[in-house]
């Protein structure tokens, strides 16, 4: 009975202080980060507001990264501005006395447009762009650009739709909608 008792309110505790969502960034009130969140190079991150940021991401922004507003980024994603995988493979142990930048080093600063969405278990590589109002679909691999509004799927990730499709069936069911939409997308779908 009482390891029971002491189990639940382990549990109670663990879910209020570690896996409860984090609101409000310095400037970016609306926005929630998780605490389960790893984000390195802090200093090259550009967030805007109005962004989530879910449970167990790893969020490398060293060499830049610039999450527009209104960007989700689900649970369980990698976003590495950086990469090293290539050079240590291909130089070795001849990686940690040699110094500098080695070939097959990737570096590049990645931009995720506005009201995009990447979905969980998702890669973003080094350099690479997500589009205004793009959905990266769950265990996509963002390598290089990904178009305003395009839907993206696979590794490397390939286009398979267009969203404004999506949102015109929605906007049609609920015409007030037209008018925000268009604030941030430009136009109506």
């Amino acid at each position: 009975m009482m390891r029971t008792l002491f189990n639940r309110w382990r549990r109670r505790l663990a879910r209020a202080l570690l896996h409860r969502m984090v609101f409000g960034e310095a400037g970016q009130p609306h926005t929630r980060i998780a605490p389960s969140t790893c984000i390195e190079g802090e200093a090259g991150l550009r967030l805007a507001d109005h962004v989530f940021i879910g449970q167990f991401n790893f969020i490398d922004a060293t060499h830049g990264l610039v999450v527009e507003e209104g960007v989700q980024i689900t649970n369980f994603c990698s976003i590495v501005t950086h990469s090293t995988h290539d050079t240590l493979r291909v130089n070795g142990r001849r990686t940690a006395t040699l110094g500098g930048e080695l070939p097959g080093y990737r570096k590049g600063a990645i931009h995720l447009g506005a009201y995009s969405f990447v979905g969980p278990h998702s890669l973003i590589e080094p350099g690479s762009r997500l589009g205004k109002g793009a959905i990266l679909c769950a265990y996509g691999q963002l390598r290089g650009d990904a178009p305003d509004f395009a839907i993206m799927a696979g590794q490397p990730a390939r286009p398979v739709g267009d969203t404004r499709e999506r949102d015109a069936a929605l906007i049609a069911k609920h015409p007030e909608l037209a008018e925000a939409y268009a604030a941030w997308a430009g136009a109506k779908p």
